[in-house]
């Protein structure tokens, strides 16, 4: 029988054809030995022609073929397509081969053979699987999702977009979600193939919703291009920040109104108490010198007080600049109106580099102005009178630093000293009204930073303003 295979094969010289097709070939013989291997199923599996030709499947490592090979089973009708093998490459790793296979015939109908062409679906198996996973992970999101091309063409819906919109594939995603005849003039997709994540607050045709999507680049192997849409709701959450700001906005007019109110009384009362102090001292015994300086101090605290409350409340309301703001200038402005105390409390206080921010310059000096007084009061140790001023970029955010070698901040109270009129068990010791460092916070959360304090290496406190880095 080999060798009418052999006379078939001369008679019918293939092996040119043979060799350039995409796929692994090999001929058997009735014995199930292999008389013909083919470059590619020598590129596949890793064995040479010599070490295939003459040994059978079962010697090569091929599974279920070694134990059930249903070439020769007359029950399989041929040709016999899509079968599926099991196959040990030369160098041990295991390939998952896609067959098919048919029987060779001579001249006379009778079977003198069989051929096999095989393809390698290890890795496009790997990948159906993954896309499988993908799909199901898509799927089971509550936000809707969808995936186009690089020419907008909708190539998936999640089953949440589908309850939302219906079915659209094939159609251009910014006909099926938008309702535009044309792409979208604000259309991210060049910025989100450079790399970039993209937000964009849109409505989609039909809802009447409002939704935050997030753009990015996905790629698959047939399509390398493409851009993922994860689209959540956030008509709530515009409407509660909507009436958050309406109640803000009332509630900063509502306080400075009442500060300006109230200090219209208390500077004729400060005045008066400062001319009794001056010209009718001498003719008041002690009880009453000590009414008079009380009711200075306490007209002094009060004007601290809404001076502080203004400085509060116009948070939010100053615009921001056209561009950075240089941090070392306004540091230096507010040392020299801090000068008194500074040279009161007889602290070496070291600037160094200090990254612009893009704040108000107002704003920027409230905040200095508050971390530095409360260092200066709270911050200054015997051992180590010093107060460190620096900053630095960390990616994306800007840190500005305040440093103290002080008493510090114990930890339960680092939970609490941002909020206003909180005030830690060493500041029973200072005159001091609670809102400075609340006015920090304040001013950080409105240009879309923090603030926290941490302990200072040695002992101490540090202040960490984090901000948007302006580049």
């Amino acid at each position: 029988m080999t060798s009418d295979l052999h006379q078939w094969l001369k008679h019918y010289p293939l092996e040119t054809l043979l060799e350039v097709l995409p796929a692994g070939i090999l001929l058997v013989n009735t014995q199930q030995e292999i008389v013909y291997w083919s470059d590619e199923a020598e590129r596949i599996t890793g064995f040479s022609a010599a070490e295939a030709i003459g040994r059978t499947c079962l010697q090569l490592h091929a599974e279920p073929c070694c134990t059930e090979c249903v070439l020769f089973d007359e029950s399989y009708a041929k040709p016999l397509f899509g079968r599926s093998c099991s196959f040990v490459h030369k160098d041990g790793r295991r390939l998952s081969l896609k067959k098919n296979v048919d029987l060779l015939r001579g001249a006379d109908g009778s079977i003198i053979g069989g051929i096999e062409t095989f393809i390698d679906r290890t890795g496009i198996e790997e990948i159906e699987s993954e896309r499988d996973v993908l799909r199901s992970v898509l799927n089971a999101m509550t936000d809707p999702i969808y995936i186009c091309d690089r020419n907008y063409r909708l190539l998936f819906f999640n089953r949440a977009m589908d309850r939302l919109i219906g079915k659209m594939t094939d159609r251009p995603c910014y006909e099926v979600l938008y309702g535009y005849d044309h792409v979208c003039p604000d259309c991210p997709m060049d910025e989100v193939f450079e790399g970039n994540l993209c937000r964009q607050e849109t409505h989609l045709v039909g809802t009447g919703r409002t939704y935050e999507v997030v753009h990015s680049a996905c790629q698959f192997q047939r399509y390398p291009q493409c851009k993922l849409g994860v689209c959540r709701d956030i008509t709530e959450r515009l409407a509660i920040r909507r009436r958050l700001q309406q109640v803000n906005r009332e509630l900063d007019a509502f306080v400075s109104m009442v500060s300006h109110d109230l200090r219209s009384p208390l500077t004729p009362l400060i005045g008066f108490t400062e001319l009794l102090q001056q010209c009718y001292s001498s003719k008041l015994d002690d009880l009453g010198r000590e009414a008079i300086s009380e009711i200075s101090s306490s007209a002094e605290k009060m004007k601290d007080l809404l001076e502080d409350l203004l400085c509060l409340a116009r948070v939010g309301q100053i615009p921001s600049p056209p561009g950075p703001v240089a941090t070392t200038r306004v540091v230096a402005e507010v040392l020299a109106e801090l000068g008194e105390l500074v040279e009161h409390s007889q602290v070496k206080i070291d600037i160094g580099v200090l990254p612009d921010v893009l704040i108000p310059e107002s704003l920027l000096a409230d905040l200095y102005r508050n971390l530095l007084t409360n260092a200066l009061k709270y911050g200054v140790g015997k051992r180590h009178p010093r107060i460190e001023i620096f900053g630095h970029v960390v990616g994306a955010r800007i840190e500005l630093l305040v440093r103290d070698y002080g008493m510090g901040v114990t930890e339960t109270e680092r939970e609490t000293i941002f909020e206003p009129f909180a005030r830690g068990n060493a500041a029973q010791k200072h005159a001091g009204t609670g809102i400075g460092l609340a006015t920090v916070a304040k001013i950080a959360r409105v240009c879309q930073g923090r603030v926290w304090v941490e302990e200072t290496p040695g002992g101490g406190a540090t202040f960490v303003v984090e901000l948007p880095n302006p580049q």
